[in-house]
């Protein structure tokens, strides 16, 4: 199959072109002009200049590459996020969602449209949400409300071209903010992530690499249409896993923070991240794209990409004494 990948640089595309190439299908990069497209050949893709955003030049090229599938995964996401500002930080990921989606479809006409969202803006609620829970629509933090406006009409395009959404948990291994050069890695071993508020938010993780293998099994299944969560199987809520994240890293324990202290440093969307959120449950992609996540924890993801083997036994049997 033909597949174009637009975001075949990231996080996700980087391991998705190797793969896509191993097992036969024809790839094609999509790059901004005057990228460097060099890792892109490296890894068998043909690449197809456009921006993603120039709706002309993006229809002529990728009408002449002529897709028989679309992978969509535009992001602009800086490597550091303030949180007080998410809606500043996403406004270019936001548009690329609109905008950018909207000329990925007009452009490729019949083509499969797989696009990447995200599983964690469901309502706040009890245990792993499925696909059918509400989005957070009830109370949701203002800088979170643009975010969660752009996926929904980027599901809405997707699901109107008859495509599939994977929504995806929070994203780990290279290139992340949780790879061992990751903002996030280098804040854990500074010291510097407290437990806000009891750190009660419920995370479900997934791994670049799981992301790869369900996107090649949607391609796989082109009947398979609507959402689907892909994430790890065991959601873990924040105050199991950064401790163990610290433990593997050799960092101090993260220290408490009261709410009310830590909001006018990390808003109301910080303290809501740290203690709102809900997991996913990943069954609907096990039955329908039967698709299986490599790495079933995050607490066994961690520990594979930063630890040994005695990190990740100790690691592995933490999680299991906090079930």
């Amino acid at each position: 199959m033909r597949v174009l990948i637009a975001g075949a640089t990231g996080v996700i595309g980087s391991r998705l072109v190797p793969l896509l190439t191993a097992v036969g299908h024809e790839v094609l990069g999509l790059a901004r002009p005057g990228s460097d497209t060099a890792a892109l050949e490296a890894a068998g893709a043909r690449v197809v200049v456009a921006d993603a955003l120039d709706r002309d030049r993006m229809r002529r090229a990728v009408r002449r590459a002529a897709p028989e599938a679309v992978v969509n995964l535009l992001t602009a996401i800086p490597a550091e996020i303030d949180p007080r500002h998410l809606a500043r930080d996403f406004g270019p990921t936001n548009r690329l969602r609109i905008e950018g989606t909207r000329n990925l479809i007009e452009a490729a006409p019949g083509a499969r449209i797989i696009s990447q969202g995200l599983a964690y803006g469901y309502q706040p609620g009890e245990g792993p949400a499925d696909e059918d829970a509400p989005l957070w629509r009830t109370g949701t933090p203002k800088q979170f409300v643009p975010v969660l406006d752009a996926l929904d009409e980027l599901e809405l395009q997707t699901t109107r071209a008859d495509g599939l959404v994977l929504r995806l948990g929070h994203l780990y291994g290279p290139g992340s903010i949780y790879a061992a050069d990751g903002s996030f890695v280098r804040q854990v071993r500074a010291g510097k992530v407290p437990l806000v508020g009891g750190g009660n938010a419920v995370f479900s993780f997934i791994h670049a690499d799981d992301v790869a293998t369900a996107v090649a099994a949607a391609l796989d299944k082109p009947e398979v249409a609507g959402v689907v969560n892909i994430v790890d199987d065991q959601p873990v809520p924040l105050h199991r896993w950064l401790p163990e994240m610290a433990a593997v890293l050799g960092a101090p324990a993260p220290k408490k923070a009261p709410a009310a202290l830590a909001r006018p440093a990390v808003g109301t969307w910080g303290v809501a991240f740290m203690n709102r959120l809900r997991g996913a449950a990943n069954t609907r992609a096990r039955l329908r794209l039967d698709w299986r996540p490599r790495h079933p924890s995050v607490t066994e993801g961690f520990a594979a990409e930063h630890g040994g083997g005695t990190a990740r036994a100790s690691a592995s049997t933490s999680i299991r004494g906090n079930r």
